[in-house]
């Protein structure tokens, strides 16, 4: 059975403004100093998922740039576009739809464009071994991330030790319960119980289950979304998905499906990912100086301790902040305090409600 990946990559990235934009947003952006952070999740994947075998969902705003931007060898029928945002279930079940027509059932991999792994090879070993658990049974696999600290940024996934999978040298374990992002005790505890995993958005299953799990859980999303099968790959397909996206549900396939099931396995996964989420995330992907700060651009900083200088066109002089955020692009200029970082996408939300499209 052939493996296939789904990039998800139509997000704002609303908590990395003013960097990030409509028409630009993070996973266009070299953000963690390699390519930009889809070009990183393309070369993570391909050695185990060939470029053909690739498709990336994205947004009519962001289809264009996403041509540009891409160097890898995709085609361009693989590029599937939403005409407008439906959530991650409706994505899912497109890019489902479209694999089980031209190639049958597969396993699929699903990953965001926009996260940071550090070890490309654990990663892979995790990723082989959730494609054979997906091949070889009826499982809904997900990759989870073994915490190193107690995150209040990120769900979790309980799960249950005493049940295990083999897969290989790795253990996927029966998933107990999806959480929310919780407050400090709660992650705290979490941590310490050592039964909990950080939710990574990385799913793994065979075509067929996921459309069977949508068909029972999602019976109005499936029927609306198999409407689009007779038209997939024909030149009537484009008309068809802007008359049917704007009848789907709009639901995350957490919520949707994956809390839902039963039938739901994870894998704990230890391969230095972060979902570079917000500014404060990237003390986790850049060593901070020796006054703990990390800095990009033209910028002086004066007894400043903790905090992120990011300068893209001009020069920044930070005098005596501390676990303080700034960051200036030629037209905005973000400050902000890291424990208000998760906030940033509140401001986005300002600037559409008070119609400034220059800045969005």
């Amino acid at each position: 059975m052939e493996t296939y990946g789904v990039i998800m990559a139509g997000g704002g990235g609303t908590r990395f403004w003013p960097l990030s934009r409509a028409a630009a947003p993070k996973q266009f952006l070299n953000i963690t100093g390699e390519d930009s952070m889809i070009n990183d999740t393309i070369k993570r994947i391909k050695d185990v998922i060939p470029p053909e075998r690739i498709l990336i969902v994205t947004n009519k705003t962001q289809a264009k740039k996403l041509k540009e931007v891409i160097t890898e060898d995709i085609p361009e029928t693989n590029i599937l576009i939403e005409p407008i945002g439906r959530n991650t279930a409706a994505c899912i079940g497109y890019a489902a739809m479209v694999i089980k027509k031209r190639w049958g059932d597969s396993v699929m991999c699903v990953f965001p464009s926009d996260h940071y792994i550090k070890d490309v090879s654990e990663f892979q070993k995790v990723l082989r071994a959730a494609c054979s658990i997906a091949e070889n049974t009826e499982k809904l696999v997900t990759m989870g991330i073994t915490p190193t600290y107690p995150s209040t940024g990120y769900g979790y996934i309980k799960y249950d030790r005493d049940r295990s999978l083999p897969a290989g040298n790795k253990e996927a374990y029966e998933a107990v319960e999806f959480v929310e992002k919780p407050n400090v005790p709660k992650a705290k505890a979490y941590v310490d119980s050592g039964n909990y995993l950080w939710n990574s958005g990385m799913f793994v299953w065979k075509t067929s289950v996921i459309l069977n799990n949508f068909k029972r859980f999602l019976p109005r999303l499936y029927r609306n979304i198999e409407k689009l099968e007779p038209f997939i790959d024909t030149p009537q397909e484009k008309q068809a998905v802007e008359e049917v996206y704007p009848t789907l549900q709009s639901i995350s396939i957490d919520y949707g499906i994956m809390e839902r099931s039963d039938e739901v396995v994870v894998i704990p996964g230890d391969f230095g990912w972060n979902d570079v989420g917000c500014w404060d995330s990237l003390g986790s992907v850049f060593p901070p100086d020796e006054n703990g700060n990390i800095t990009k651009g033209d910028f002086v900083d004066i007894e400043t301790r903790n905090s992120i200088i990011y300068s893209n066109s001009r020069f920044v002089a930070a005098v005596g902040l501390e676990n303080m955020i700034v960051v200036e692009t030629s037209d905005a200029l973000l400050v902000c305090s890291k424990e208000k970082a998760q906030d940033v996408k509140k401001v986005v939300e300002y600037l559409n409600k008070a119609g400034r499209e220059e800045l969005l």
